[in-house]
Parts: C-alpha cells; sequence; structure tokens
C-alpha cells in the first residue's frame, strides 16, 4: 500500500547506538502522539491475544552530520512542516518538562539537534530529506 504521507526520522551518525535508538523512539512517539491518525489498529494472534497497535505506515531513518540536521530543519520550516526535534541537551535531562526547557533555553540556530521527526505529504518529506542516506 502505497501512502499520501511519509514518515521520516533523521539521526546524528555520531552518536552512540543507543542514543541513536533513544532519539528515534522518543521522535516516533512524538509524531504518532502529534498525529493519532498514524496509529494502526490493534493486534490479535491466532490464540486470541490482543496486543497494541503499531504505526500504520513505514518509516524512514535517515543518517546525517549535526550540518546536515541544521539544514532539514530549515528545509521542514521553509516549507511549513513543524518538525519534531531532539537536541543533544535531552540526554542530561529526566522528564519532558525538563527537556521542553532545554529547548526553550536556545535560540534556533543554536540548538544542537541529534535528531529530528518529519510527517507530512510524500513530495514535501522527498525535498526536505533530499541527499540524506538511509540509516545502515
Amino acid at each position: 500500500m502505497r501512502y499520501d504521507t511519509k514518515i521520516a526520522i533523521v539521526v546524528r551518525d555520531d552518536l552512540a547506538t543507543w542514543q541513536k535508538l533513544n532519539v528515534a523512539s522518543f521522535l516516533a512517539g512524538g509524531l504518532a502522539g502529534a498525529s493519532p491518525e498514524l496509529a494502526g489498529e490493534p493486534y490479535r494472534d491466532a490464540s486470541g491475544r490482543f496486543y497494541g497497535p503499531l504505526i500504520r505506515q513505514p518509516i524512514l531513518i535517515f543518517a546525517a552530520s549535526a550540518a546536515e540536521l541544521s539544514t532539514i530543519l530549515q528545509r521542514a520550516q521553509q516549507r511549513g512542516v513543524r518538525p519534531h526535534l531532539y537536541t543533544k541537551d535531552l540526554f542530561a535531562t529526566g522528564n519532558d518538562m525538563d527537556n521542553r526547557a532545554a529547548v526553550a533555553a536556545v535560540a534556533t540556530d543554536a540548538l544542537d539537534l541529534v535528531g529530528l521527526g518529519l510527517h507530512a505529504e510524500r513530495k514535501e518529506i522527498d525535498k526536505i530529506t533530499k541527499g540524506l542516506k538511509l540509516h545502515g
């Protein structure tokens, strides 16, 4: 099935593996929270046991340098796509309130981005992520 929208998560390539996974997980959760239509239906196995829903469409995970993440942020903002972000400072916080305070304390151009989550029309995501390689 081909969706009209695309989900992309861009993660900084110089992070430790656990940090990359953490960033991708937080961003995917944020995307699903902001767009409830992304959640599919609950799952049920052949024994009749139920499981929680997953995001209904594939998520493309890209790797990027710090400079590329800044470019992606600018492209998203220029195209009117509201990105979800994760900054390096958030590794040192322990809750959502402190996370938001850490981001609020830094001007856009000075954000130490380690990840961005994007959900928009396919063409928009393709233009925003142009030149990035899928995470390997």
